[in-house]
């Protein structure tokens, strides 16, 4: 099955629009590892999406705002519980129809509304954490987070993650690595015994380079990546971000 090429631009979302929101203050740190790491992980369907032979695990804080209710974008975003900051640990995946995505392996979040409403509507593991995002007056980006319970659902504290990182000013929206991490146009997905793929468009990415200044990550170990925030990452990115929306789901691959 031939895969989709990379392009910086978003095809058009079958059916319109089901919901938005604005991705912001975004750093992307990511890893390189043998594509048998990420394959476990992946849903029924998918294989591990490579580049350079190599699959690769991100690890990305940012804010995510001004979220609507899918199906309601008419009324707006939603009070309070629409803006939170975030970090994910995610991965790359190809499905049987050549289509390129992200695969989440958990979400944290500071809104227990957004992580109840992503498990119920969307079976996406979200978890319950304390978290916080700051800027110094140099431009660096502190990002915080612990999560709420092993689970993320309540209880003694689970697994952090603390993350600086200052953008830098070479613009990298073009290279190829950088193209393939964050030009995905949809998430794939494990729910009801099937994999679906919920596509997403938004402007291109406008991306950055950005130097690591502190790596403290709980995260990728407890998601079973264990040692991989003990090196240095092998690509670390910026972007200011963009606003997004995202379509209804689609057939995704076997399952």
């Amino acid at each position: 099955m031939d895969v989709e090429p990379l392009s910086r631009t978003a095809p058009p979302l079958p059916g319109g629009p089901l919901h938005e929101q604005d991705w912001q203050s975004l750093t992307f740190l990511h890893w390189r590892v043998d594509p048998s790491t990420v394959a476990p992980h992946l849903p029924p369907g998918t294989r591990p999406d490579v580049f350079d032979g190599s699959a690769w695990v991100g690890l990305i804080p940012f804010r995510l705002a001004n979220a609507t209710v899918p199906g309601a974008r008419a009324l707006g975003p939603i009070p309070y519980a629409g803006t939170f900051p975030e970090i994910n640990v995610r991965l790359y995946s190809v499905d049987d129809s050549g289509r390129r995505g992200v695969v989440f392996v958990s979400l944290e979040s500071s809104r227990l509304a957004a992580v109840s409403a992503a498990h119920l509507l969307f079976g996406l593991p979200y978890r319950w954490a304390r978290m916080s995002i700051t800027t110094d007056a140099e431009g660096t980006i502190s990002y915080r987070s612990e999560r709420l319970g092993e689970n993320g659902f309540g209880g003694s504290p689970g697994p952090h993650s603390r993350v600086d990182a200052r953008p830098g000013t070479e613009d990298r929206s073009n290279d190829e690595l950088a193209v393939f991490l964050t030009a995905r146009w949809g998430l794939h997905i494990a729910r009801g015994g099937r994999t679906r793929f919920i596509p997403n468009e938004h402007e291109p990415w406008r991306i950055v380079d950005a130097e690591l200044r502190f790596l403290d990550d709980e995260l990728l170990d407890a998601e079973g990546f264990p040692g991989l925030a003990g090196r240095p990452p092998d690509s670390v990115l910026f972007s200011p971000g963009v606003h997004t929306a995202f379509g209804h789901a689609l057939p995704g691959g076997r399952g």
